[in-house]
């Protein structure tokens, strides 16, 4: 794992530990640094960058009992309403699982968690796959099948409705406050909304911002403005939620 340490931790901020779980597909690593380092300046909270085991070596779910293991660790020395969990992309997704799997293990759960461009249902994507691609309009129109995208390898042999694996189909109620952020050419837009009111239904605090004409994951972008935009949404409302 990487520890992201600010400058900086104010004394009444020195209770608080941030858990990132990267994107990259989950066959790579391609956030660990551009998640954290911003959102630790920013909020002014340590993050620990969860460096899960990866596909297709690694199939579901090594990379989820490695972010349970992490937090498990981090419940020794801070207390659950004082540790947050996010990500992006396959992060995102995973941040989710993790909430789903703690519930199961009867596990306190995080004070907060954000899920940034991310989906819940491994088995339907939605109908925004169909029509992006990562950094933007595809120019066709594609099957909205995510197995043709090389999700197969995180599966495995796990049935794609496994409530784990796609919370849609878990319990989600008691879920800490939730900050969904996704972008209108986000090619994982539908997952993002469609976990969302998941979310909703179950009673859960959960927020929905969605840009505008921005591909998938922009705000590893640092040149766009959007991308300091989200990033402050981000470290605001995992930083509110930590403090309570």
């Amino acid at each position: 794992m990487r520890v992201i340490t600010p400058l900086a931790i104010a004394p009444e901020k020195r209770d608080r530990v941030l858990i990132n779980l990267h994107g990259g597909g989950f066959d790579s690593d391609s956030g660990s640094l551009s998640e954290t380092i911003p959102i630790a300046n920013l909020s002014g909270i340590k993050v620990i960058a969860v460096l899960y085991r990866l596909a297709p070596e690694h199939p579901f779910p090594a990379s989820l009992d490695d972010a349970v293991a992490v937090y498990k660790e981090l419940l020794k020395t801070y207390k659950p309403q004082r540790i947050g969990i996010y990500g992006t992309s396959a992060g995102a997704i995973l941040t989710s699982e993790v909430t789903v799997k703690l519930k199961q293990l009867q596990l306190p759960l995080p004070g907060v968690s954000g899920i940034f461009s991310g989906l819940g249902d491994l088995g339907h994507a939605g109908d925004s796959i169909a029509l992006f691609a990562l950094n933007g309009f595809s120019g066709h129109l594609d099957d909205p099948d995510p197995n043709d995208r090389g999700s197969k390898e995180y599966t495995g042999t796990t049935p794609l409705n496994d409530p784990v694996l796609s919370p849609v189909y878990a319990d989600l109620t008691g879920f800490p406050p939730t900050l969904f952020i996704t972008s209108g050419r986000d090619l994982l837009l539908s997952g993002t909304t469609i976990l969302h009111r998941a979310y909703l239904h179950a009673g859960v605090d959960a927020q929905l911002v969605v840009f505008e004409a921005l591909p998938h994951a922009f705000w590893n972008n640092p040149a766009l403005p959007e991308s300091k935009e989200a990033e402050h949404l981000m470290a605001a409302f995992l930083d509110k939620y930590l403090g309570n």
